[in-house]
Order: C-alpha cells, then structure tokens, then sequence
C-alpha cells in the first residue's frame, strides 16, 4: 500500500473510530435520561428539586460540543487542512527571512 492511500485509510479509520464513539456516547446519554427521568419521577428520588433535569441538561450540552467537534470541526480540519495551514505558514516565514537577508545586505553595502 502506497502512502497516499495508506493516510487515506488511516484518516477513514480514525474518522469511523470518531463517529462510533459519538454514537456510543448518544446511546449512553439517552439510556441514561431516560433511566434518570423514570428515577426522578416515579420513585420519586429527590422530588424536592429537578436535579435529573440539570444532569441531562449538562450532558445534553456536553453531547452537542462532542458532535460539534465530529461533524464539524474535524470534518474540516483534516491532514490537507493542516498540510495548508503549514505551507503557508512556512512561506509567511521564508518571506521574513528573505526580507531580512535583503536588510542585511543593504546596511553591509
């Protein structure tokens, strides 16, 4: 296998490993909603107060920053992302030392 598709495999790989961990933590956020609001409810743990209300909610928001980072920000800041942030970073670089170079020159003449 030669190195382009060896990455292309490596970045589906870890791109499917992502999306089945976000899955997973939806499963396990749902199951355990659901199991909260049935203990809140109907056996009436901590009625005085909607704690099961503020746990779900917390974990709602912790739920859709996990999407957020799968199908958004890593969708898009991928290898090619990186490879262009560095390649530009590198020429921003190469600019300054050659304007440097140039200063240099100019005050040894």
């Amino acid at each position: 296998m030669d190195q382009a598709n060896h990455e292309q495999y490596e970045y589906a790989r870890r791109r499917i490993k992502q999306k089945k961990r976000l899955y997973f933590h939806f499963v396990l956020f749902a199951l355990t909603s659901i199991f909260l609001f049935i203990a809140h409810r109907f056996f009436s743990i901590g009625v005085e107060n909607n704690w099961c209300i503020w746990v779900i909610t917390f974990w709602a928001f912790l739920f859709v920053l996990h999407f957020i980072k799968v199908f958004i920000t890593d969708r898009f800041m991928d290898k090619n992302w990186e490879r262009d942030q560095i390649d530009r970073l590198m020429a921003l670089q190469q600019k300054k030392i050659s304007q440097l170079e140039r200063q240099i020159e100019k005050e040894n003449k």
